[in-house]
């Protein structure tokens, strides 16, 4: 497996981005280690919230929902997925896979940081990697909340809107990462924004990650990861821990994705679910200090 890393001079003076990195090594599957960054930042007896980004941002998503989290009290932990940030960048397309991410990031928060007591929130594939590790450990985690995901299981067939997003993706040669941001929230982005979402991919080489993970979206009923998903969706139809839906009224890609989770899973049930108004796919962007109130709130409701 060859690897990229992003030099560390990518990442000086970001707007709004003044925390420290942290790494750990992970096994690659191939026999060898990848670096993976996160953040880690309030105090270390607080309440643990580990917020997952998803394609083809990063942890700077999250620095506006960190400030207020650290205020009441949480440790945040933002990890940058393999592909992304500041972790490493295998090269081929091919070196990713849903269950290898899912692998990843399992080894960096449950083995190398031995996270307990998790709240989760998982946007995009945030959500799809991290309700895969919620089911796989469900005794780590104390409480989740889900905002513009899902758990797709390939048996109901995609939009072609989003079939051709997965050409898009794998195929442009114009994949310009901070533009596909912009283009993703409500808010106009200001320069500096765009090219902080830029920084971790200097070139082309660096984004067989963000480019192949719409591919990676189970689509078909045998696709690698349908089987995964449905064992999943069988853990979450028994979880009876608190699971709060956060979606915006903005996002057509995800439009009526928190249905299934408010209906089928135990712990959706008498939720104050919310629907975050004039927001888009990348709702952080829009939103972040209401989805932390929202985060803070459920914790102390349900501790």
């Amino acid at each position: 497996m060859q690897v990229l890393r992003t030099p560390d001079d990518r990442f000086t003076d970001l707007p709004g981005f003044p925390f420290a990195p942290h790494y750990a090594e992970v096994g690659d599957g191939d026999g060898g280690t990848l670096r993976m960054h996160h953040l880690d930042e309030g105090p270390r007896d607080g309440d643990v919230v580990v917020l997952l980004h998803g394609e083809p941002s990063w942890c700077y998503l999250y620095r506006s929902m960190i400030p207020p989290l650290i205020d009441a009290g949480f440790r945040c932990v933002a990890p940058d997925l393999v592909g992304f940030g500041r972790s490493d960048k295998p090269t081929e397309q091919d070196d990713y896979t849903y269950a290898a991410h899912v692998s990843w990031l399992r080894s960096l928060l449950l083995d190398r940081l031995d996270l307990r007591g998790i709240t989760l929130f998982g946007q995009d594939w945030g959500g799809l990697i991290g309700l895969r590790m919620l089911a796989e450990a469900p005794d780590r985690f104390a409480r989740a909340v889900v905002a513009n995901t899902g758990l797709p299981t390939g048996d109901h067939p995609p939009t072609e809107a989003f079939l051709k997003w997965q050409r898009f993706a794998r195929q442009t040669p114009d994949f310009q990462i901070g533009r596909l941001i912009n283009g993703s929230v409500r808010s106009d982005l200001p320069p500096e924004v765009v090219a902080a979402y830029d920084a971790p991919f200097p070139d082309a080489s660096y984004t067989a990650g963000a480019r192949v993970f719409p591919s990676l979206v189970p689509t078909a009923p045998d696709d690698p990861a349908s089987a995964d998903n449905r064992r999943a969706w069988e853990v979450l139809k028994e979880w009876d821990k608190p699971l709060l839906t956060a979606f915006s009224d903005g996002d057509p890609i995800t439009a009526g994705g928190e249905r299934p989770f408010q209906k089928l899973v135990p712990g959706a049930q008498d939720q104050p679910h919310a629907t975050i108004e004039d927001a888009g796919h990348f709702l952080q962007e829009d939103a972040g200090p209401e989805l932390a109130r929202i985060i803070a709130d459920l914790v102390r409701r349900t501790r």
